[in-house]
């Protein structure tokens, strides 16, 4: 279930643990149903801030929706195509669209008959079925911490689509989880990015390891990744330059890093994580596909859904790339990067699949 196991496996701290060998059976059970009360609250709060944060994608997503299907009793020719211009026009991408139409028209002809009420939960299990797995155990974040060395991610992305503050948040998430955290600031070209990557470093509780602006950015991540090794961090995470410069150039460099990296740590960088503009909707796609090209990219994180109705990106992006996204920015706090969940997702998007 994604982020929201989290709370399954939380128990009450105000319980004293010596005390609950000395209540009786009816006690131990008020107290059982009073800790599965507030898991339910903190399950229902999550959900309620995730659709909170996609509510303008649904919004959108649903509006044409309805008008694609207003008047209509049955699934016929003239539906579906209606739904393909709804689903391109909210940023899904023609070639993902493409599929869930197929598949649509083969459940139509394969049920002889198909009511427009049905549409919802279709789309539902469509959608759900396009995007890549993406939740790992909720533990540490979703970071497979190993025990000895330090986890290695390396993030990517352009100018201004949320890298740095999500670093930030991530980081914060790290240290809350009681892990200890380092930050390279490979992003030498702007002062203004290592002045900001400092700030959330600050705010994060975490190590940031950086140079003189200009310096060699493989050299920052040399020196994070000696230092993150030397002093037993958990995590490293990797910032580095923003620029869509040109596709040979930009593999040169990520490249270097890599080499550089595995210098320290055989196997680092463990991950390399493409964080994108979900408000940017299709220059998203052209994003990704540039940085895939230039570099192995194994994760997504895509940020500023709040302020969006291009959310459908998420779910083009994801197929089209067969990358799962593991991170979704749903506000501007930095406990609201959240672990994606497709199916959570498209319950925000659907609500539940019997409605």
């Amino acid at each position: 279930m994604g982020f929201f196991d989290l709370f399954k496996k939380k128990k009450s701290v105000d319980t004293p643990a010596e005390s609950v060998e000395t209540l009786t059976p009816e006690e131990a059970a008020a107290v059982e149903a009073r800790e599965q009360r507030e898991e339910q609250a903190a399950v229902e709060a999550e959900r309620k801030e995730l659709e909170s944060g996609l509510e303008k994608t649904k919004e959108g997503f649903f509006g044409k929706l309805k008008r694609a299907i207003a008047g209509r009793t049955t699934v016929d020719a003239d539906v579906l195509d209606d739904l393909e211009e709804m689903l391109i026009t909210s940023d899904v991408g023609v070639d993902t669209t493409v599929k869930i139409i197929n598949r649509i028209e083969q459940r139509v002809a394969k049920d002889k008959y198909m009511n427009t009420s049905e549409l919802h939960s279709i789309l539902r299990d469509e959608i759900a079925s396009l995007m890549e797995e993406s939740h790992r155990s909720t533990k540490d974040f979703g970071i497979e911490v190993k025990e000895g060395m330090p986890y290695v991610m390396m993030v990517v992305g352009v100018n201004g689509a949320g890298k740095t503050t999500t670093i930030g948040k991530l980081a914060a998430q790290l240290t809350k989880a009681g892990r200890k955290v380092y930050i390279g600031a490979a992003d030498t070209f702007r002062a203004a990015a290592i002045d900001q990557l400092g700030v959330w470093a600050d705010r994060a509780g975490a190590t940031m390891v950086r140079q003189d602006m200009g310096s060699d950015p493989a050299s920052v991540a040399y020196d994070t990744l000696r230092s993150a090794v030397a002093n037993g961090a958990d995590v490293v995470l990797i910032d580095t330059a923003g620029r869509l410069h040109n596709k040979v150039g930009l593999m040169k460099e990520l490249t270097k890093i890599r080499n550089v990296m595995s210098k320290v740590i055989p196997d680092a960088p463990h991950e390399v994580m493409l964080v994108l503009d979900g408000s940017t909707g299709q220059n998203a796609f052209e994003q990704a596909k540039q940085f895939t090209e230039a570099t192995q990219v194994t994760s997504l994180a895509i940020t500023k859904l709040d302020g969006t109705a291009k959310g459908g990106v998420v779910i083009g992006i994801s197929d089209k790339f067969n990358i799962p996204v593991r991170y979704i920015g749903i506000g501007e706090g930095i406990d609201q990067l959240k672990m994606f969940d497709r199916h959570e997702f498209v319950r925000a998007l659907f609500g539940d699949a019997k409605q």
